[in-house]
């Protein structure tokens, strides 16, 4: 069935998808031969190959925000087993933005820990839409510490517009405890892997972000800022024209990233996004998890952390000399 949230560059995909879908209601009348509908679902492969192989930035922002992408609670019932959750930070509270718990993955056991937005109204309040609170970073490192002491790997899962930019939140030391996660995630004595599976927002993500394998699926986006806020800040406000311009400069797909060092992996989407087929989705997701682990284990701890100190250090890069001086245009 075709997902309920229609994006506006699908409308061709869509009008196939509709007629597809009476044609084959009515495959046993006048409406439609079997050959048609073969001939139909062709043309719907062909078109939706052509459409999401050319995604604009902004495009793939619309696709990393579908409300029918699969997210970390649906992955747990896709392709995680025996998930035991862990609520709490032990000072404030329990928040729902961010989920922990021990778990299976094939024949590993893990520490999963992953951003939830909610699919319903209900459970998207609940989970403020993504955007966790001190107390869920607080929770997630408290539970990565945990991991860290019986050599647990540690499996992140991204999705969130940024971190809950609410005045409780930053009294609470919102930024402090970003901070606290980015150091504490780098010398954890345990692999670490980290999938963007939608959005990347700012500070929101990195908080669980620094891992010795950091991916994205083939539409999220990972970046500083959002389009509307770069926008913003540029332009003073964010419009049908400005949030295109602010995407495409800010080269926060998975393809720019990839290039420019920042990811290791693409992981690729169904045909169409991974909201059309999430158990397709989920299986791809596992394979990489998987390989991941089973590369990261064999490691040394020293091997492990001094590779994933390197990984962030070279990340960017900067001129010195006479390099910088014919930069800056100083002579």
């Amino acid at each position: 069935m075709p997902p309920r949230n229609r994006l506006p560059f699908e409308s061709d995909i869509y009008e196939l998808e509709d007629l597809l879908e009476r044609l084959e209601a009515g495959a046993n009348g006048p409406l439609g031969s079997s050959e048609e509908i073969r001939r139909i679902r062709r043309e719907l492969v062909n078109l939706k190959r052509k459409i999401y192989s050319n995604l604009t930035p902004w495009q793939t922002v619309l696709v990393s925000r579908h409300s029918d992408r699969p997210q970390t609670m649906d992955y747990v019932k896709l392709i995680f087993e025996d998930f035991v959750e862990l609520h709490g930070d032990r000072a404030i509270g329990d928040d729902r933005a961010l989920r922990c718990g021990f778990a299976r993955l094939g024949d590993f056991r893990v520490m999963l820990i992953g951003h939830q937005k909610g699919h319903t109204l209900q459970e998207r309040t609940e989970c403020f839409y993504g955007c966790a609170h001190p107390e869920g970073y607080r929770k997630a490192l408290k539970n990565m510490r945990l991991a860290a002491k019986f050599r647990l790997p540690i499996i992140c899962l991204i999705d969130t517009p940024g971190a809950f930019p609410g005045i409780g939140a930053e009294e609470r030391g919102q930024a402090q405890l970003i901070a606290t996660n980015l150091l504490e995630m780098s010398r954890l004595e345990t692999p670490i892997i980290c999938v963007v599976i939608g959005e990347g927002g700012s500070g929101g993500a990195l908080g669980i972000g620094v891992g010795d394998r950091v991916s994205m699926l083939e539409h999220s986006y990972y970046s500083v800022i959002s389009p509307e806020g770069c926008a913003g800040i540029l332009w003073k406000v964010a419009t049908e024209t400005t949030k295109p311009l602010a995407a495409e400069a800010l080269r926060m797909t998975a393809r720019d990233l990839k290039r420019l060092g920042v990811i290791d992996d693409i992981i690729p989407e169904p045909l169409g996004g991974a909201h059309r087929d999430h158990r397709d989705m989920a299986n791809t997701l596992k394979t990489y998890l998987v390989r991941y682990i089973r590369e990261l284990r064999p490691l040394s701890m020293d091997d492990l952390l001094a590779a994933r100190y390197q990984k962030f250090r070279k990340i960017g890069y900067y001129l010195s000399g006479p390099e910088a001086s014919a930069a800056a245009g100083v002579s």
